[in-house]
C-alpha cells in the first residue's frame, strides 16, 4: 500500500483538487527531463517539468501478479526538449521513466504512481511514440548466457580483452570527400587494409555531428582511397575536415578472434558447437576419418 505524503489525503478529501501528471524521463547520458500535462511548469527535486510540451500518456493500466503493465507515451517533436536527432541517436532507448501523481499548487504532496524504463521508440518528421514498460518486464527477458557459435561478448569490453585503443585497432582520419549515398572518402586511415574496419564504429570528433556513432558497413581501398560506408544516415550535415575515430569491427566468429585479433584465448562464444551445417554434413575426401566429422584445424 502506497503511503500518502502529509496533506495529500485531507487535499484528496476536500473534493477540489489541483492534481497534474508528471513524467521524468532519465536518457543514457545521465540527461533528466520533466514533462508535465498542466499548463504551467511544476518543479520538485531539482527538476523543472516542462509544460504545453506536446507530451502525453495514455491511460495507465495496473494488475495484480507479475504480468507485465504498460502504456504508451507520445509527443511532438517541435519540443525544444526533445530532438529527432536525440531519438535517432538512441539516447533515449531504455531511457529510465518516473511517473508522479503531484499537486501543483503544492508539489510535496506528490506519490510515485510507476516506474520503469522506454520500450520500442517509434518516429515520423514531427511525430514520436514510446512504449513504457514497468519494472516487471526484465523478468521476461533470457537471463545468462546463451549458447552459440559466435562471441557474445562486446569488442573490447572486459569480457573480450582486446584494447580498442590500441593504434592496430583504432585511427583517427578526417573527411576528405564524399563517395554517394552514405559513404565518405577518409585520410587517415591508408595503413589498413580493406575490410579491415567492416561491422566497427565511427564517431565524430569534431563537426556538426560531434559525439554521434555510426555503426560501419564497409571499409574499402580503392587506388589508395580510403572510403567508409554507414549503415544508417547521417543524421546532420558533414564537412570536409570533420575528425573521425573508426574502431576495426568483430563479426564474433572465432577464426576472426584469432587471426585478426589474435585473442582466442578470450572467444565467448562455442565455435566447436554443432549447428545447422552438422545436419547436412556428408564424408568426403577431405575428412581423416572419412565419416563427415566437421573440421576445425583451420583456426
Amino acid at each position: 500500500m502506497r503511503q500518502l505524503p502529509d496533506g495529500m489525503q485531507d487535499h484528496l478529501n476536500s473534493g477540489a483538487t489541483t492534481l497534474c501528471w508528471c513524467w521524468k524521463l532519465t536518457r543514457r547520458d545521465n540527461v533528466a527531463m520533466g514533462f508535465t500535462d498542466h499548463d504551467v511548469a511544476v518543479g520538485f527535486d531539482g527538476i523543472s517539468y516542462e509544460a504545453d510540451s506536446g507530451f502525453s500518456a495514455s491511460e495507465i493500466q495496473s494488475s495484480l501478479g507479475l504480468s507485465v503493465d504498460n502504456l504508451d507515451v507520445s509527443g511532438a517533436l517541435s519540443s525544444a526538449s526533445i530532438r529527432e536527432i536525440d531519438i535517432a541517436a538512441g539516447l533515449y532507448d531504455g531511457a529510465g521513466v518516473e511517473i508522479w501523481r503531484v499537486n501543483w499548487s503544492d508539489p510535496k504532496q506528490r506519490l510515485l504512481m510507476r516506474k520503469g524504463r522506454l520500450g520500442d521508440i517509434s518516429r515520423g518528421e514531427t511525430y514520436f511514440g514510446a512504449e513504457v514498460r514497468g519494472l516487471a518486464a526484465d523478468l521476461q527477458q533470457a537471463q545468462g548466457r546463451v549458447f552459440q557459435s559466435g562471441c557474445d561478448a562486446q569488442f573490447g569490453d572486459g569480457r573480450c580483452g582486446v584494447n580498442a585503443n590500441d593504434p592496430a585497432f583504432r585511427a583517427s582520419v578526417t573527411v576528405a570527400g564524399f563517395s554517394g549515398g552514405q559513404a565518405l572518402i577518409v585520410n587517415g586511415a591508408e595503413n589498413f587494409e580493406a575490410g579491415w574496419f567492416n561491422r566497427g564504429t565511427l564517431t565524430f570528433t569534431s563537426g556538426e555531428n560531434s559525439g554521434l556513432s555510426y555503426m560501419l558497413q564497409s571499409h574499402q581501398v580503392t587506388s589508395g582511397i580510403v572510403s567508409v560506408g554507414l549503415w544508417s544516415p547521417l543524421l546532420k550535415p558533414v564537412a570536409i575536415g570533420d575528425g573521425l575515430d573508426l574502431i576495426a569491427g568483430c563479426d564474433k566468429r572465432f577464426a576472426t578472434c584469432v587471426k585478426k585479433f589474435s585473442n582466442g584465448v578470450n572467444f565467448r562464444g562455442f565455435p566447436h558447437m554443432p549447428g545447422n551445417d552438422f545436419v547436412t554434413t556428408y564424408p568426403s575426401s577431405d575428412d581423416d576419418d572419412k565419416a563427415g566429422n566437421i573440421r576445425y584445424d583451420q583456426y
